[in-house]
């Protein structure tokens, strides 16, 4: 595997890690049963973003490579081929740990050169996946960013996130702090199918509550909307006004993307789920990785309109819509 390949100048990916001297791949047991934990000592921890992104952080952190949530449209599923391992079974169940990410952030936040600036999590894979459970990785990375004063923000579909309330809520007191939760349906039938690793999207909303309640800001991203699954708009709104009712204050969406592995595995997916749709799917995504902007446009519209309805409804708190603030209802 790539990752092995440490010592090797020539090998980009995997000069990030170091294997020396740790153990072989650990199984879980319990309820980490079926799962293996491949432990590596990374060499860098923060991540920065391509200057061409167009993501409002410029820095990241991923303390688990592969995700037992096993979500079958998760996007990062490549990134499992660049160390030697496949986007699939091995991506859901081989779960790559860098069991030193607390004292090497610690090392990377203590740098002169370090500006403080915005990191998220999340952006990759899960940092609440059930592997932090056991390795507790993310407690401490947290902790680790609030003391050097560097605001940061968490996006999870775990409800495992409410163990960490009070250092989220100490942070919150120090620096800039926001956990958001992906929150693509609250039909059951459809999250069971698509995310079996997740716990049921009203134990997420109950997670919201909390952060909202300890004071930290909090919201969702509604995503993926999927394609004849959970865009209906009955579906849009009943998880809009979800979110909101649970105290979120942030929303953002986005309609499925497909490409790569990512696309073979959930079309290999979709193909034994509904093999109707399956063909619809090919004639609507052939040659593309998304549908056109009219569609996106919609999904886009179809949230906004639910959260306008809610708040004029609700007299709620004022919201933000990807990036816009929700003023009043659109018609």
């Amino acid at each position: 595997m790539r990752w092995k390949l440490a010592d090797d100048p020539d090998d980009e990916q995997g000069s990030l890690f170091d294997v020396r001297g740790l153990v072989g791949p650990e199984q879980g047991t319990g309820r980490l049963s079926g799962l293996e934990f491949l432990a590596v000592a990374s060499r860098t921890i923060l991540n920065p973003m391509p200057p061409s992104s167009a993501m409002p952080f410029r820095w990241t952190i991923n303390a688990y490579r592969g995700c037992s949530h096993a979500c079958t449209y998760c996007f990062a599923r490549p990134t499992h081929e660049y160390l030697g391992l496949n986007a699939g079974e091995d991506f859901d169940r081989k779960i790559v740990v860098k069991i030193n990410a607390i004292e090497r952030l610690r090392v990377e936040l203590a740098d002169p050169s370090w500006a403080h600036e915005h990191v998220a999590m999340g952006t990759n894979t899960d940092p609440y996946q059930r592997a932090e459970g056991k390795y507790r990785l993310t407690r401490g990375i947290i902790t680790a960013l609030a003391e050097s004063g560097t605001p940061f923000s968490i996006l999870t579909k775990s409800a495992l996130v409410r163990r960490d309330l009070d250092v989220l809520a100490e942070a919150a007191a120090q620096v800039d702090v926001r956990v958001n939760f992906s929150i693509g349906t609250l039909d059951t039938d459809v999250w069971r199918a698509t995310e079996p690793g997740t716990p049921h999207p009203r134990r997420r909303l109950e997670a919201m509550a909390e952060m909202a309640a300890a004071g930290i800001r909090t919201g969702a991203l509604v995503a993926p909307v999927l394609p004849g699954l959970s865009d209906r708009r009955a579906q849009l709104s009943e998880t809009v006004a979800a979110i909101l009712e649970a105290g979120g204050t942030v929303l953002g969406s986005r309609a499925l993307y497909l490409r790569g592995p990512s696309r073979t595995h959930f079309l290999d997916w979709l193909s034994a789920h509904d093999p109707a749709l399956h063909a619809r799917y090919l004639a609507a995504f052939q040659g593309r990785t998304e549908l056109g902007r009219d569609y996106q446009s919609w999904v886009k519209q179809a949230v906004r309109r639910a959260a306008a309805e809610h708040q004029r409804n609700s007299n709620g708190t004022a919201v933000a819509i990807d990036g816009r603030p929700l003023r009043k209802a659109v018609s």
